[in-house]
């Protein structure tokens, strides 16, 4: 069956948004991803887990064999509905509710991922807010302060606390965005936001080599979740992703093989790096 493409219907959500809500529904692999023990035995938190991109790689590792902790801000259906497929992959799955723009908060995540774990392997970095201003004064301080705890500050915290707890071999994977280096102006803090996160990815990498601890971002262009319809304007979602060259957004699934494959020990050699998964469009 074929993906999604824009148009789509009209539609609009409160912050953060649900998935139930989305039209069409997102495709997280629920059906479609297949284990192949690549992550056998590993333990894995992953930020921003109960929904589209989080929730894909959830699936996926859990189908891979890793056991998954789930952080997550409220969105307790979407969180409880990506548990019930890890467990059904045979994993164990966590869930931390929480505001990671807390340092403490972002400490106890780590400190239920030790307790119920032993230990950590790897940290997804996913979670992140965003919204769309049409001009600069109207970007509140409070706005821009949160998006920035949100998205990159939430990094440093987590990798702070995770790192003592991680051997060699652990992976650390961020989520940044085509955003990095083709900043949106209607998505300034965020985009901003995203740049950093690729400098922070190059410069832990190098910080933790000694350690065995690699440090990598995915770079997604347009991805379906419920993001774009609780933080866009309705016309951009309507006609979101069919600007891009393979003229879609991306459905969850497709950028869950990125994570696998720098979460794998077959990605040994693969450090500082960012992997794009833009559907055609260029990161340079």
């Amino acid at each position: 069956m074929a993906d999604p493409t824009p148009p789509f219907p009209d539609q609009q959500q409160p912050v953060p948004g649900t998935t139930a809500a989305m039209n069409p529904r997102p495709d997280h692999g629920e059906e479609s991803y297949e284990g192949h023990g690549r992550l056998a035995g590993k333990k894995a938190i992953i930020t921003g887990g109960d929904s589209g991109i989080g929730r894909a790689v959830a699936i996926a590792f859990a189908r891979e064999g890793a056991d998954v902790l789930i952080s997550y801000l409220n969105e307790d259906e979407d969180a409880q509905e990506t548990a019930r497929w890890i467990e059904k992959a045979g994993r164990k799955a966590v869930l931390v509710p929480g505001d990671i723009g807390s340092p403490q908060h972002c400490r106890t995540i780590v400190d239920n991922a030790v307790e119920a774990f032993g230990r950590i392997d790897i940290l997804v970095n996913n979670a992140a807010h965003q919204m769309t201003f049409e001009k600069l004064e109207d970007i509140p301080d409070e706005e821009w302060d949160m998006t920035f705890r949100t998205n990159i500050h939430a990094m440093f915290y987590l990798s702070k606390a995770a790192v003592p707890h991680m051997g060699e071999g652990g992976a650390i994977i961020n989520t940044t965005s085509v955003n990095a280096d083709n900043p949106k102006q209607t998505l300034l803090p965020y985009a901003t936001t995203k740049g950093a996160i690729q400098n922070f990815t190059g410069g832990l990498a190098q910080l933790l080599a000694e350690k065995g601890i690699r440090v990598n971002c995915v770079a997604p262009g347009p991805v379906w979740t419920p993001l774009i319809p609780s933080t866009m304007p309705p016309d951009q979602v309507k006609e979101f992703g069919q600007a891009y060259p393979i003229g879609r957004p991306a459905q969850p699934r497709e950028l869950a093989p990125a994570y696998v494959m720098l979460a794998s020990d077959e990605a040994s050699y693969v450090s500082g790096a960012t992997i794009a998964v833009t559907g055609g469009k260029p990161v340079i």
